[in-house]
């Protein structure tokens, strides 16, 4: 099956940022940024989910989300997908494994916050996403103890690069990650919804 996906070419890293965007905001353009410097990236593709499994409550419709990442990403080698809608994918693992047979021709990274690394072993499939794509790991505030000593931190802790090395991430075998600290901006998804009806305030 084809689907509608940004131009590349053979032998290039992408990044892949996933999540509901709900909304997208300077903080996750800010990760992308650090991530396309620190993990020598080509590109990176924000997968907007049509849903998050983790989440009691639905995100805001999926074309609302859409149009809202492209409105704050501008930059020439950060893209926004829907691919999990286009693939019919709900969890990561999923997501990967129809994506890798898709174009297989391409090296990709799984990017997430610390926060996320502290609680992967709660996803789904969990390790077959370890062993299918490298894991960059990018600080947030308050996160970097917590996401060091979860269990996915200890059980992988053989396949971790180190810092210096975080550049040689996108061309290492899974399993492997690297952990880096970056200057971080505290605002979040979950502040914005709550100050008010992101699709009019137009505070990304």
């Amino acid at each position: 099956m084809r689907y509608a996906l940004p131009h590349t070419r053979a032998g290039q890293a992408i990044g892949l940022l996933g999540g509901s965007f709900d909304p997208p905001h300077a903080g996750h353009v800010h990760i992308s940024r650090e991530a396309l410097r620190r993990f020598g990236l080509d590109q990176v593709w924000w997968l907007v989910s049509p849903g998050n499994p983790l989440k009691e409550r639905g995100p805001a419709p999926l074309e609302e989300r859409m149009a809202a990442c492209r409105a704050i990403l501008d930059h020439p080698r950060m893209h926004v997908s829907d691919f999990e809608a286009q693939a019919g994918t709900r969890f990561t693992a999923e997501t990967l494994c129809v994506l890798q047979a898709a174009r297989p021709e391409l090296r990709y990274v799984w990017l997430m916050g610390a926060d996320n690394l502290a609680q992967l072993d709660q996803w789904q499939d969990w390790e077959d996403i370890v062993g299918r794509v490298p894991l960059g790991v990018l600080a947030r505030p308050g996160q970097r103890i917590s996401a060091r000593v979860s269990k996915a931190a200890r059980v992988y802790r053989f396949a971790r690069l180190k810092g210096a090395q975080s550049r040689c991430l996108a061309r290492a075998d899974a399993p492997a990650w690297c952990f880096v600290n970056v200057p971080m901006r505290g605002i979040s998804s979950t502040e914005l919804r709550k100050a008010g009806d992101w699709r009019r305030s137009g505070n990304n």
